[in-house]
Order: C-alpha cells, then sequence, then structure tokens
C-alpha cells in the first residue's frame, strides 16, 4: 500500500489469555489489533506498528490478510494479558500482566503518511511521552489513556493517576478513556463533567465508553449512543473497538454519526469471540435497527 494512509496504529500486539467462567483459551490482543480490523472492516486504509517476539511474527498474518500494512519490531518477550471475567455476563474483569514488548524506540516508529495516528498502549511505559509529542507533530492523533494509566501493582493491572497528562494530552486531537479511568483521572462520576475536564487539557475530541455505552464530546457539544448486543461472547476489545470506529469515521463523518457506528461496531463486535469481522452495512444496518 503507498501513499496516504487513512489510520495508522501504534501499540503493543498481544497474546491474551482469556478466562471467562472459569475456562481458559488464549488469543490475539491489543488495541492495535481489535482497533486496526475494525477500521479496515470500515472500509479505511490501515496500518500497524508493533513490537513482539519474532516468535509470535506469525499471528500478525491475520491482520495481513486483512489488507493492513504491518511494520513489527522485535522485542525480548511478546505483550499479554490475562484478562479474568468470573462470569459469563463479563461486566466485570480482573487482568493480570503475562509480559512486556518493553518501550517503543522512535527508530521502531516508521515516518508513514496518516490522515489520524491512534495511539493504543495496553499499559504504562509502553510508549513514551517523546513520541506522543513526535507523532502529535506528524499529524492529528487519538489517544488512549489505557496506555498511560494502567500500571503494575504486584501481580495486577490497576488504574492509576499519571504526573506528566496535562502536558501529554496538550497535543492530542482525540482522547479516550473508559468510565473507570475517567473518575480516577478527574476526579468526576459524571460522564458529562469529565469529559469536559479531558477537554480542558487540550484534545479537541473525547470519547468516553462505559457498559451501557458511548459518550462522545466534540466542539462542545454531547452525541451518546448504546450498545445493544443480543448476547456478549466478546467483550474484551469493547473500548479499542469504539475508539478506532469513532476516530476512523471522523476523518468523514461528524461526531453523531462516528459515535453511533462505533456502538453498532461494537454491539456486533461483542456477539462474537475476537475483533469486528462484518462489513460496515450490516454496522450501519444495527444502526438504523
Amino acid at each position: 500500500m503507498s501513499g496516504m494512509l487513512d489510520v495508522v496504529f501504534v501499540g503493543h500486539f498481544a497474546r491474551d489469555r482469556l478466562v471467562i467462567g472459569g475456562v481458559a483459551e488464549a488469543a490475539s490482543g491489543g488495541g492495535v489489533y481489535y482497533g486496526a480490523m475494525a477500521a479496515r472492516r470500515m472500509g479505511y486504509s490501515v496500518a500497524v506498528v508493533t513490537k513482539l517476539h519474532p516468535d509470535d511474527f506469525s499471528f500478525l498474518d491475520e491482520m495481513r490478510r486483512e489488507g493492513i500494512v504491518v511494520h513489527a519490531a522485535p522485542a525480548p518477550e511478546t505483550t499479554g494479558i490475562e484478562n479474568v471475567y468470573p462470569d459469563r455476563t463479563m461486566d466485570r474483569r480482573i487482568c493480570r500482566p503475562l509480559g512486556f514488548a518493553g518501550p517503543f524506540a522512535i527508530a521502531e516508529i516508521p515516518r508513514l503518511a496518516a490522515r489520524v495516528t491512534v495511539i493504543t498502549p495496553l499499559m504504562a511505559g509502553e510508549v513514551s511521552a517523546e513520541i506522543v509529542r513526535l507523532l502529535a507533530s506528524r499529524g492529528p492523533i487519538g489517544l488512549d489513556v489505557q496506555g498511560f494509566a494502567r500500571v503494575r501493582d504486584g501481580q495486577t493491572l490497576v488504574t492509576r493517576d499519571w504526573p506528566g497528562r496535562t502536558r501529554d494530552l496538550a497535543g492530542v486531537t482525540y482522547l479516550k478513556a473508559d468510565d473507570a479511568e475517567a473518575e480516577v483521572l478527574t476526579g468526576l462520576t459524571d460522564l458529562r463533567k469529565a469529559a469536559q475536564a479531558f477537554a480542558d487539557l487540550g484534545p479537541r475530541e473525547v470519547v468516553l465508553t462505559h457498559a451501557g455505552g458511548v459518550l462522545a464530546f466534540a466542539a462542545g457539544k454531547f452525541s451518546e449512543a448504546r450498545f445493544t448486543p443480543r448476547e456478549i461472547l466478546g467483550r474484551t476489545g469493547r473500548g479499542d473497538t469504539t475508539f478506532a470506529t469513532y476516530v476512523a469515521a471522523r476523518l468523514d463523518a461528524d461526531p453523531e454519526y462516528a459515535c453511533r457506528l462505533a456502538a453498532a461496531v461494537v454491539s456486533l463486535k461483542m456477539e462474537h469471540p475476537g475483533p469486528y469481522r462484518f462489513t460496515r452495512v450490516e454496522a450501519e444496518r444495527r444502526m438504523a435497527g
């Protein structure tokens, strides 16, 4: 693929372990995986910048078969997270780190021409503030706070405030957080007030996810849409899919449409394990229904 890309995703690809109701299985994961697959299925040209152990490079072929351009750097180990869902409602989960591919070096970030770059790390220490500023200097960026506020605490991953957020968010175009992250980082449980608090730090648009749906704040206006899965079999990657779909859709549509499309895509995605595997037409049909 040559010329201008629509969306580039930057972050660790993961080999995860999902434990649902006591039953364990291995799965591909990471914001770059769930996000890139969704954006590509929406019809956008997509590239991924990632790093992982060379023994796991073959797992990237799934994205290549979708037409996604993959730039992978070698790492001593592949990042992984164990997501434990105590029951099949999948409303709650416990996250445990299994591996960490290490921080990106600037030399591992190729200069790709893109309409937007989405920085979607899995945990703190993956993408530095220097790389955030570098990518922001090249064009619009989206940033998931998960990769800066999610830290190791013993054998689990927890959300904590991060000291440099005021500086790091200044050049961000699109910001994403979930309701728990928003409460930790803003001290607010009201999502609309939390979105405004994030926007005050510099991001032009804020996307907040919660169990029931998605809230977007752009140009002083709110958009909301509910998730409508008929059953939940694929909870992991919900936020990644939401953010990727919203940011990609904003390349050619208004915030309200992008918000509604993101909710529809995620609703379909959650009805099946793994990433979004349907078409844009099917997502728009869910929007209309």
